[in-house]
């Protein structure tokens, strides 16, 4: 009779044994070791996936982002040459019909062209947003919408072709959106960041600056349709206030003109304070964009001599040639 004994514990190593064991234990034992084995390997398999993928980002990242290797030195050329041949492309379509005329044959090529195009432009921004550090982040940014602008218009009339055939304004909407692709040789101008950070190191006194000459315009505008008035031109104050931006801009079109000689004098005086409108800016922009080299210059030291003052476009130390930082 069986006096359940199967699967009580017993010590299966002798008197002085450590390792009791029951019953169920030895059969049980090898599907544990297996499933141990089989979670340790898809651990691994995990953890090995993950630094793949890591690796691969890391890798993109340098290619798209990092102009200073020679790859991306590389890409950035067919980029910058992808983005003015689109460019060149634009304009001749938009002058199919008017200036000049195209074979089916050379229309056709031109279509396959924009294709390929929109095709690699599509590719760049989706690899973009794969190895940013924060696609979403990405996706919203400034060159975000930029890269998605410029590949919209192509899937939209291919997508929604009535949408051009009904609607004439759409249609040239999507044909001019496509040249934003040319903003996209900015971002291979790396020069153009201290441009840009002068204009907003400066646009407190250039804010400043053009409201005075707005509240100018305004003023002289209202005196012009005060001596002159309609029969002259100077119809409304707002062609007034046109005549007096044209004017202080040094454009001159010559539709509205003074034929007093009070007005002339007006005029006269708008046209000496219209050449400030282009030195005073000037000026602001090359002091702030003077001062930022200069203090690129002073930070930019050698990290093994820690010598300082290297030239904005020097790679390499003057003193023991070793590499700079960027």
């Amino acid at each position: 009779m069986p006096d359940g004994r199967a699967g009580m514990c017993k010590n299966t190593s002798g008197s002085g044994g450590q390792f009791p064991t029951c019953g169920f234990l030895p059969e049980s034992r090898p599907v544990i070791i297996a499933r141990a084995d089989m979670m340790s390997a898809l651990i691994i398999c995990e953890v090995n996936v993950s630094r793949l993928f890591t690796s691969v980002r890391r890798r993109l990242y340098h290619l798209l982002f990092d102009p200073e290797t020679v790859t991306g030195r590389r890409f950035e050329a067919l980029c910058a040459l992808f983005a003015l041949l689109s460019v060149v492309i634009i304009f001749i379509e938009s002058g199919v019909g008017t200036q000049y005329h195209l074979t089916l044959e050379e229309w056709h090529l031109f279509v396959w062209l924009e294709l390929v195009i929109t095709l690699v432009f599509t590719a760049e921004y989706f690899l973009r947003v794969f190895c940013w550090p924060d696609p979403a982040k990405y996706v919203f940014s400034f060159w975000g919408f930029i890269d998605l602008a410029t590949i919209l218009p192509l899937y939209v009339m291919w997508l929604w072709p009535e949408i051009s055939l009904s609607y004439v304004f759409a249609w040239r909407a999507m044909r001019v959106i496509r040249v934003l692709r040319i903003l996209k040789l900015l971002r291979f101008m790396p020069s153009l960041r201290i441009f840009w950070s002068a204009i907003v190191s400066a646009r407190h006194q250039l804010i400043l600056f053009y409201s005075f000459i707005a509240i100018v315009m305004v003023i002289f505008g209202a005196l012009m349709y005060l001596i002159e008035g309609p029969k002259n031109g100077f119809s409304t104050l707002n062609a007034s206030v046109y005549w007096a931006i044209v004017t202080v801009t040094t454009v001159g079109y010559g539709d509205i003109a003074p034929h007093t000689p009070l007005g002339r004098i007006v005029a006269s005086v708008l046209i000496l304070i219209g050449y400030s409108v282009i030195a005073v800016p000037t000026g602001l922009i090359t002091t702030h964009m003077s001062s930022a080299f200069q203090n690129r210059k002073a930070q930019r030291k050698c990290p093994k001599c820690h010598r300082g003052e290297h030239e904005h476009s020097a790679r390499f130390c003057n003193q023991c040639g070793s590499e700079l930082p960027d």
